[in-house]
C-alpha cells in the first residue's frame, strides 16, 4: 500500500502539468476565436456602413428627379453657397500649398535628373508625382477638413434644432434639398480646386526652379505635353470626383445620424473625418495600384 501511494504521488505533478498544458491551450484557443469574431464584426460592420453610404448616392439622387417641391432655382441656389464655400473660399490656402509642393518636387526632381542627364523626362516625373498622386490627395485632405467638417457639423446642428423634421413637415425631402445640393457642389468644387492645384503647381513651381536652373517655359511646357495622357485625364476625373463624392455623403451621413444631444455633433464630426480620410486614401491606393499592375501587364514584365 505504500508502494502504491508513492506511485500515485509521483504522478501527480505530471496530471498537474498535463491539466496546465489544457488550460493554457484553452485559453489561448479562446483568445484566437475572440479575435477572429471581432475581425469579422468590424467587417461587417465597415461593409454595412459602405452600403449605406453608397445607398444614400441614391436616394438623394432619386429623390432630386422625383421631388420637385423645392423648385430647382432653389437647389442650384444651395449648390452656387457650396461651391462657393467649398471651391472659391479654398483657393488661398490652395495656392499655397500648390507652390509650395510644386517648388519643392521640381527643385527636388529637376536637380536630381540633371546631374543623370535626364531633364527630358521631368515631365513624366512631374505628371506621375503631382497629377496623378499628390494632387488628387493634398486636394482632398483641404476639403476633408474645411468642408467636409463644415456639412457634418451644420447638418447635426439642423438635427438638433429640428430644422430637418421642419423640412418634413412643409412636405420638403431633406435628401433633395439638403444632401444631394451639398454632394453636387462639392464634386464639382473637388475638380476645380484639383486642377487649380495642378496648375499652380506646375507653372508656379517653375517659376521658383526658374531662378535656379536655365530652363525655358517652352521646354518644360513641351515637356508636360508630351508626358500628359488620355489614362491621366481618366486618372485625374475618377480619383478628384470619388473624392468629392464620398466626402460629402459621408459628412452628410454622419450629419443625419445625430439624435437629439447637441454633444453627438463633434463626435459624428471626427468620425465624418476619418471616415472620409480612409475611403479616400484607400481609393486612390487601389486606384494607383491596379493602373501600375496594368502597365507593367502591358509591358509584359509580369
Amino acid at each position: 500500500m505504500f508502494w502504491l501511494a508513492d506511485i500515485t504521488s509521483m504522478e501527480t505533478p505530471s496530471n498537474h502539468s498535463h491539466s496546465f498544458a489544457y488550460r493554457q491551450f484553452s485559453h489561448a484557443q479562446h483568445f484566437f476565436w475572440a479575435q477572429v469574431d471581432a475581425l469579422g464584426r468590424n467587417i461587417t460592420d465597415s461593409v454595412s456602413y459602405t452600403f449605406k453610404v453608397f445607398l444614400m448616392v441614391y436616394l438623394s439622387l432619386r429623390a432630386a428627379i422625383y421631388d420637385q417641391s423645392q423648385g430647382l432655382r432653389t437647389v442650384l441656389g444651395v449648390i452656387g453657397s457650396q461651391i462657393y464655400f467649398t471651391g472659391w473660399q479654398a483657393m488661398p490656402l490652395i495656392t499655397v500649398l500648390a507652390l509650395a509642393t510644386g517648388g519643392i518636387i521640381i527643385l527636388q526632381s529637376s536637380m536630381q535628373l540633371s546631374l543623370l542627364g535626364g531633364a527630358s523626362m521631368l515631365g513624366n516625373l512631374l505628371i506621375v508625382v503631382i497629377v496623378r498622386e499628390v494632387g488628387p490627395l493634398v486636394t482632398a485632405l483641404i476639403v476633408i477638413a474645411r468642408s467636409g467638417t463644415a456639412v457634418a457639423s451644420e447638418i447635426g446642428n439642423m438635427r438638433v434644432n429640428r430644422e430637418i423634421e421642419a423640412l418634413e413637415s412643409m412636405g420638403i425631402n431633406p435628401l433633395s434639398y439638403i444632401v444631394f445640393p451639398r454632394i453636387v457642389g462639392g464634386v464639382v468644387s473637388v475638380l476645380c480646386l484639383a486642377f487649380f492645384f495642378n496648375v499652380i503647381a506646375l507653372t508656379g513651381g517653375f517659376l521658383v526652379t526658374r531662378v535656379i536652373h536655365d530652363m525655358t517655359f517652352q521646354f518644360f511646357a513641351a515637356s508636360l505635353a508630351e508626358a500628359m495622357t488620355l489614362e491621366d485625364v481618366g486618372l485625374f476625373f475618377l480619383k478628384n470626383g470619388f473624392s468629392g463624392l464620398i466626402i460629402f455623403v459621408v459628412g452628410c451621413h454622419q450629419g443625419l445620424l445625430v439624435q437629439q444631444s447637441s454633444h453627438e455633433v463633434p463626435q459624428v464630426t471626427t468620425k465624418a473625418v476619418v471616415n472620409a480620410i480612409i475611403y479616400v486614401t484607400g481609393f486612390n491606393l487601389t486606384i494607383t495600384t491596379l493602373f501600375y499592375l496594368n502597365q507593367i501587364l502591358r509591358l509584359g514584365l509580369f
